[in-house]
């Protein structure tokens, strides 16, 4: 799987698992802990949660299921708008490396937009990394306004990612907020990769994933991994998907096949409808 390289210089890999959802239903606790350590002793060498989901118990999954894999795995969290006070994101950093059993976070973003100026955040944000408890971070659902405005204040110039939705139904990102986060190199971390499964009954997914023997999933995994500085994160709870999911890293698309799905998914006109708030 190839990897990114951050303003930080650090690297960022190009795959990984997502934890959306994880944590909110007990009597699939097991199931979603064996999935998260199967992608890991598969390869995977990301993992992205956040302490909205499960309020914490999709933290408290994904420390399990690393257990002795800690070192081989590049961790991101997300904290809430309301803990984005310089003190709150200290405290709510402190709760999610507990909860994750970790002494660090390879990455912690700023959830979504709320009312705490972006500077006080990010000087929260500079204090954590001054301490070693979490060594890049950045941002989530920011649209282009709001990320021009983060950049601004980021001082450092360091700010790793925006996690926005961006897969081939939505591509809003493409009309002008990811070509400016190209300009900052900041990465795109590509949340419903698969459209919530919405993208996988597409006739042109399917005619491509026959010629390529694959899934449609993988066919559209795949378009993401071939955009400049796009990162993946698709979940799943089911051992085969998983595995899957993570093959898509060996897939590799023609300048046909891009080109077809060029034709079937083109960049809108605009960047209207490209968010799902709260995730």
């Amino acid at each position: 799987m190839a990897d990114i390289q951050l303003p930080s210089q650090k690297l960022i890999p190009s795959l990984g698992l997502g934890t959306w959802y994880m944590g909110e239903n007990k009597s699939q606790r097991q199931q979603e802990v064996a999935a998260l350590r199967f992608g890991i002793e598969y390869g995977a060498k990301l993992i992205d949660t956040a302490e909205m989901y499960g309020e914490g118990e999709a933290e408290l999954i994904t420390g399990e299921a690393m257990r002795g894999y800690r070192d081989n795995i590049y961790l991101v969290s997300k904290f809430y708008p309301h803990h984005a006070g310089r003190k709150q994101v200290i405290a709510a950093c402190e709760r999610s490396l507990r909860r994750l059993n970790t002494d660090h976070l390879d990455l912690y973003l700023l959830h979504w937009r709320g009312s705490v100026p972006f500077a006080e955040t990010l000087e929260a944000l500079y204090q954590l990394r001054e301490q070693g408890k979490i060594i890049d971070y950045g941002v989530s659902n920011l649209d282009l306004d709001d990320m021009q405005e983060w950049c601004d204040e980021d001082h450092l110039g360091l700010t790793a990612t925006n996690q926005v939705l961006y897969n081939l139904k939505h591509r809003e990102a493409d009309y002008a907020l990811k070509p400016f986060m190209d300009s900052k190199q900041v990465s795109l971390m590509a949340y419903c990769p698969l459209d919530q499964g919405h993208l996988l009954q597409h006739p042109v997914l399917s005619q491509l994933a026959e010629r390529h023997n694959a899934t449609t999933a993988q066919i559209a995994l795949a378009w993401l991994l071939a955009q400049q500085g796009v990162i993946a994160i698709p979940k799943s709870t089911h051992e085969e998907r998983v595995k899957a999911n993570l093959d898509a890293a060996n897939l590799t698309l023609s300048h046909q096949d891009l080109q077809l799905l060029e034709e079937a998914f083109p960049m809108p006109s605009n960047a209207r409808g490209g968010r799902l708030q709260m995730r």
